[in-house]
């Protein structure tokens, strides 16, 4: 079955503190009739800080959609190169090795995909299939992830590179001045991640059941307006509410796979989204807190960084030593939709191969 292997996560220089972003909202919001409600939104959100790709003085300034892409565009080229050579080096195969690489961003644009400059930059083959996924927003870490497997359940041999590369600061509007839309500007951050789904082998979460839902008539709740000046992020203030409509199709993919209940799984890589978040779904599906230390760190020390947070919490279960041989998990991606991305797992430790080169005659594919 396949392996999602060990991510490798990076995130800009410039560092903005919880309390720089309250300072800002006075600053720049003094006579903004629900400061106190917006002050008290931020602080309760539970991030200490945030990375953001330009200076907070650049950050604010707006220059206008085009200028802004390019930077998008610059930063992710400068930028993801060093998580992909790691997420190849975690999983023990190289660029070659790699037959679909999916990118998820829905910070910037780029026709061609970051892939074609991913094959063309990096080594991989001619013949690397490419799916960039641009509309997915928060929830596109956990459908790449579904991709992934779906790939490798239709070609049991193959590799598949996973980038996400979220640079929520490029999508600032100084006019955007909605409660929903301050709150976000004192949420999100900056990350890069990369991880490899390898078909074969690989130590990590092997993958056994995917699944998504949408939950119905919730279009509008989390949302762009594209405008002139470029992505205006629209988020509904019954958004934090919607773990109660998510949490069900959670517990019923565990129960369609024979799983029983949530309750009773041995790690859990969500998206923290919010704290409300985190706490709605230790609610509503009988979670011990504990289980959200992964995400609730993220959250903490990195805001939340879109499609790169699950990758991020997964990450920390790594670093925290892993888990045991065959523990039971659930990973999930929620965003606009409103959509959750859902994935099982067991954790499965491999013996160590050397290099990854060669892997591929072995397994027999093209």
């Amino acid at each position: 079955m396949a392996t999602l292997c060990r991510p490798s996560i990076a995130v800009p220089e410039h560092v903005l503190t919880q309390e720089q972003t309250l300072d800002l909202a006075r600053t720049l919001h003094p006579d903004h009739p629900q400061l106190p409600l917006v002050l008290r939104l931020i602080e309760n959100t539970g991030v200490r800080k945030r990375h953001i790709v330009q200076s907070i003085e650049e950050t604010l300034h707006h220059p206008g959609f085009e200028h802004r892409n390019k930077i998008y565009e610059a930063e992710a080229k400068r930028r993801v190169p060093q998580v992909v050579y790691q997420a190849l080096d975690n999983a023990e195969v190289g660029a070659r090795d790699i037959d679909l690489i999916v990118y998820v961003s829905c910070t910037g644009f780029m026709m061609p995909s970051l892939t074609a400059w991913l094959i063309n930059a990096l080594g991989f083959r001619s013949d690397t299939r490419q799916l960039p996924i641009a509309q997915l927003g928060c929830a596109a870490g956990g459908a790449a992830i579904n991709r992934a497997h779906d790939f490798c359940l239709a070609y049991p041999n193959a590799n598949v590179l996973v980038v996400a590369c979220e640079f929520c600061s490029l999508c600032y509007q100084p006019v955007d001045v909605g409660v929903g839309s301050l709150l976000s500007n004192g949420l999100f951050g900056d990350a890069v991640a990369a991880a490899v789904v390898r078909g074969r082998g690989g130590t990590g979460v092997r993958l056994e059941r995917n699944g998504s839902h949408l939950v119905p008539d919730t279009e509008d709740w989390i949302s762009y307006a594209v405008r002139a000046t470029g992505f205006h992020f629209l988020l509904d203030k019954r958004v934090p509410k919607t773990m109660q409509m998510l949490a069900p199709a959670l517990r019923d993919l565990a129960t369609a796979h024979n799983w029983g209940e949530v309750s009773g799984f041995d790690f859990h890589i969500v998206h923290a989204g919010g704290p409300r978040i985190l706490d709605d779904l230790c609610h509503y599906l009988g979670v011990d807190r504990e289980m959200y230390r992964y995400s609730r760190a993220t959250l903490t020390e990195r805001g939340n960084i879109a499609s790169c947070v699950v990758f991020d919490a997964l990450e920390r279960l790594f670093a925290d030593g892993g888990a045991t041989e065959s523990a039971r998990g659930v990973i999930a991606g929620f965003g606009p939709g409103i959509t959750a991305e859902i994935a099982l797992g067991r954790w499965t430790t491999a013996r160590r191969t050397v290099g990854g080169q060669g892997r591929r005659a072995e397994a027999g594919v093209a």
